[in-house]
């Protein structure tokens, strides 16, 4: 294979949901898998239906609908505040939304009835983040002129930390948030089927029993995908963290010096990078750099090589310490934060290739037997 590739190993991820969906379940609450930071890849949602998530949720209708063609058949929610111009998609597509505009509600609603059925809707709450959200006070009048549109049922609230604002989750607005949840429920007699209250973010609060009860959904995208809770962006204990490895090719590998030479100016990207004189050293380019990989984001596997820069097709490596070690058609792993994840993913110049047993079966009952290092690109 002459391109970068993600190797992307289904038994982990399914161990890793099997790990999280168990820890939440002993707190009282099921797991939503998120598969937007994979592009919606059906292996992966496959794997994660298999490890108990009990719906996949994705921001991108187009990833949504690759889910479905590639015969996935569990309940999907749209985790992206629809777009009014979307409606009748929406519908079409998910039976539940993440919704804060009333004007969506109306169109969601019409586009509902058309179709003579019913639309669910978890309304989300804005607790400081400032992403999507509802403010608080406004929450009692909003949900009074939501209900009186047909077509549409208010299935559960919701709120999203620790992803804008960086706002951590705490008892504090926890507690306010099933305060909220318990309001609209004796104000308007009815009873909310998801409190939507936790994310990757939640795990710390949670495993330290200060999170108050009544959360009973989790919508958990790194925490099956990379193992990490994303406070501190720590291991969630009992998950691995190299389900996904980017593999990279050597181009080129000679002798040059560590810093370059003549008068400079702005890179290619219009920056001006910073060199440390270290004397001449290996170095290796690869076929991999920014169009396809958040730089930041990435690390060698091999701890004698690091990262001296990118441009937008080569990653450059220092491989001196790697002592004549490698050679010009040598593949270099790399593990990847989630941001790097999801620009791999969505390059279509990295492929991707699944490894492990539910390699080439996307159903979440479909299993592999057959043998653990197979791949098949994707």
């Amino acid at each position: 294979m002459t391109s970068p590739y993600l190797s992307i190993d289904l038994e982990k991820i399914e161990h890793n949901a099997r790990t999280v969906v168990s820890f939440c379940a002993a707190h009282g609450m099921t797991v939503t898998g998120v598969t937007k930071g994979v592009c919606g890849h059906p292996g992966v949602a496959g794997a994660m239906l298999r490890g108990g998530v009990c719906a996949i949720g994705d921001s991108r209708l187009e990833n949504i609908a690759r889910l479905r063609a590639a015969g996935l058949r569990c309940p999907f929610v749209m985790i992206r505040l629809p777009p009014l111009s979307a409606a009748d998609q929406i519908v079409e597509a998910v039976a539940l939304s993440l919704n804060s505009e009333l004007a969506v509600l109306e169109a969601l609603s019409q586009a509902a009835r058309r179709r003579g059925r019913r639309h669910d809707v978890v309304l989300m709450v804005d607790l400081g983040d400032l992403r999507e959200g509802i403010l608080p006070d406004d929450l009692v009048p909003f949900v009074r002129e939501a209900l009186r549109l047909p077509g549409i049922r208010i299935a559960g609230l919701g709120t999203n930390l620790a992803c804008f604002g960086g706002v951590v989750p705490s008892s504090d607005n926890m507690r306010q948030f099933l305060q909220l949840a318990r309001e609209i429920e004796t104000t308007f007699c009815m009873k909310l089927d998801q409190v939507s209250g936790a994310n990757s973010s939640h795990y710390e609060l949670i495993a330290s029993g200060h999170a108050p009860p009544g959360i009973n959904n989790a919508r958990i995208g790194e925490g099956i995908l990379l193992g990490r809770e994303t406070v501190h962006r720590g291991p969630w204990p009992g998950t691995v963290q190299d389900a996904f490895i980017l593999h990279a090719e050597v181009l080129e590998l000679k002798q040059k010096p560590s810093v370059p030479v003549g008068q400079r100016g702005e890179d290619a990207y219009g920056e001006t990078p910073h060199f440390v004189d270290a004397g001449n050293g290996e170095r290796a380019i690869l076929n991999v750099g920014r169009e396809d990989i958040y730089l930041p984001g990435i690390a060698p596997l091999d701890s004698h090589l690091s990262i001296i820069g990118a441009s937008s097709g080569y990653l450059i490596v220092d491989a001196t310490a790697a002592r004549g070690n490698i050679s010009v058609g040598d593949r270099l792993a790399f593990s990847l934060s989630y941001s790097a994840l999801t620009a791999a993913m969505t390059s279509e110049y990295v492929k991707k290739i699944e490894i492990g047993p539910g390699a080439g079966h996307s159903g979440p009952t479909d299993v592999s037997h057959g043998d653990p290092g197979e791949e098949r690109p994707t």
